[in-house]
């Protein structure tokens, strides 16, 4: 499915995205060394042994940037002038390797724009959940989306 367009979208919507992602070492180790995040927690495995998890963390930018990807074919794809913020980013339970994630949306606002009347304000909160469905990043996401007329 794609995108939807502003005057498509109703307070109050929901999606509960198809696809579902399973955490690899792999993304860990890339996302955390082309950011340079040198943090032993996500690259050291003796160092995460001896820390509160007892095992690698993932990284919460990756974490973080995986649910807003997550979300994006359902919500924002080819609708999408600009993103305008990510607010209220939380990570209330970590993210270990093997975890496999899947994403909910819900719309929580419209705004018409002052500035662009071909286009209006979607603010979304996003949330990431595991295999256990506890919730393990959340954020709202603005999104200035075009109008379909």
């Amino acid at each position: 499915m794609a995108g939807k367009f502003f005057d498509e979208w109703q307070v109050g919507d929901r999606i509960e995205h198809e696809i579902r992602r399973t955490v690899t070492e792999t993304d860990n180790l890339l996302f955390s060394t082309m950011t340079h995040n040198p943090q032993p927690l996500h690259l050291d495995v003796e160092a995460a042994k001896e820390s509160g998890f007892g095992q690698i963390l993932v990284n919460s930018t990756f974490t973080f940037s995986l649910l807003v990807g997550l979300s994006v074919g359902d919500t924002t794809l080819g609708t999408l002038v600009a993103n305008l913020g990510f607010d209220k980013v939380v990570t209330p339970k970590p993210v270990f390797i093997g975890d496999t994630m899947h994403a909910q949306s819900e719309v929580k606002e419209l705004r018409e724009s002052k500035s662009r009347p071909e286009a209006g304000i979607v603010t979304f909160t996003h949330e990431l959940l595991n295999q256990r469905d506890e919730v393990v990043c959340r954020c709202e996401r603005s999104a200035l989306l075009r109008r379909s007329t």
